[in-house]
């Protein structure tokens, strides 16, 4: 918050509102999805801050320690009118507002433009990346778990494998037993797929189910105390052809190169094009089909975007993913993902379920 207010006083910004759930959460450490209502952050560089909330939420604010005000309010009040209100109380002319561009939706755009007619608006995005990009102790500290935790739903994916499971089978065992270890929310969909289905990125579990031959692609993570894991791993069921140890190998080379690289100051494309001149060596150029990673932290894609073009050096404190990927269409595709944490001198890895490719028998 004292970042956030000495920048805007170096901008001479009048005011930042603040409305993705990640960056309140960042500042106030209050989590809250609040569907269609509105939740914001009032953040003023010569006044005490305000977090506007539905009042069902009011107590929920004040247990995380929230010692500022609290602007809550019913279904049938007007929470626009409302700030404005609180603004006037304060005397704070506002003539500078940053928003996140981004995040900011055109309805509540227009609601600001009719509460602040002489106001320009600037971009509140860069300094909010900029600040959650370098993580603290405590920061990592969760990560590290939430990885762990990550780790462990592969493991018990990799338990379940069964001829003629299903892929929703899979999913299904691995949440049971996360949320049997008191995880309410997942990063993102799990992911388990199986057979020719491998060999999309982003492909759908269904009720595929498991044959000899096939490869089994998990990709998963876990919300912990507010931050994300991510991690994938791609095993065989019974036996692999000799095309797919070939690219499983030349992946698992592929990220083994881009993560040792890993260190302050190297650039964050070069990453990039180390795993992806590998997999192109081998023939495979063609099915790599997107960036080597991305920003990791109280949201699981965020700043920055870890693709060959970028030119942003590694820093003491950023946490990211490197993972890359071969996609065939029709045989099936691998794909390898571990988070990482760079250090004073290299990395850390924060996800550390065995890459060796796995061939499960039973």
């Amino acid at each position: 918050m004292e970042q956030l207010v000495n920048w805007m006083k170096e901008k001479d910004v009048s005011a930042s509102f603040l409305t993705s759930t990640p960056n309140v959460f960042y500042l106030s450490n209050f989590y809250s999805d609040p569907h269609e209502r509105l939740l914001g952050l009032l953040v003023f560089p010569e006044h005490s801050p305000i977090l506007i909330c539905p009042n069902m939420e009011v107590e929920q604010v004040k247990a995380t320690g929230w010692s500022h005000s609290i602007l809550g309010y019913s279904d049938t009040e007007n929470p626009w009118e409302m700030m404005k209100e609180e603004i006037n109380k304060r005397n704070i002319s506002i003539e500078k507002l940053a928003i996140e561009k981004e995040h900011m939706i055109v309805s509540r755009y227009k609601a600001l433009l009719a509460l602040f007619p002489q106001a320009t608006f600037v971009s509140a995005e860069e300094k909010m990346y900029e600040l959650r990009l370098i993580k603290d102790e405590q920061e990592v500290a969760i990560l590290r778990e939430a990885a762990k935790l990550a780790d462990f739903g592969v493991e018990i994916g990799v338990h379940y494998i069964q001829k003629g499971r299903t892929e929703q089978e899979l999913v299904a065992a691995i949440e049971y037993e996360l949320k049997k270890k008191g995880i309410r929310e997942m990063s993102f969909s799990t992911m388990a797929l199986t057979g020719s289905k491998t060999a999309s990125p982003h492909g759908k579990p269904g009720l595929n189910s498991i044959n000899e031959g096939d490869l089994i692609l998990f990709d998963l993570g876990v919300v912990l105390d507010g931050y994300c894991s991510d991690i994938t791993r791609t095993l065989a069921f019974d036996h692999l052809s000799e095309e797919g140890h070939n690219i499983y190998e030349t992946v698992l080379q592929a990220e083994l190169s881009a993560v040792n690289a890993c260190k302050p100051g190297v650039e964050i494309g070069s990453l990039d094009r180390i795993a992806r001149s590998l997999i192109t060596e081998a023939g495979y150029g063609q099915y790599f089909t997107h960036r080597l990673g991305h920003g990791l932290g109280i949201e699981v894609h965020e700043y920055p975007s870890m693709n060959e073009t970028n030119t942003m050096k590694l820093q003491k404190g950023m946490t990211f993913t490197i993972e890359p990927g071969i996609y065939v269409p029709g045989f099936g595709g691998v794909r390898i993902e571990d988070d990482v944490y760079i250090t004073d001198t290299g990395y850390e890895l924060l996800t550390q379920y065995p890459k060796e490719l796995q061939i499960i028998k039973k």
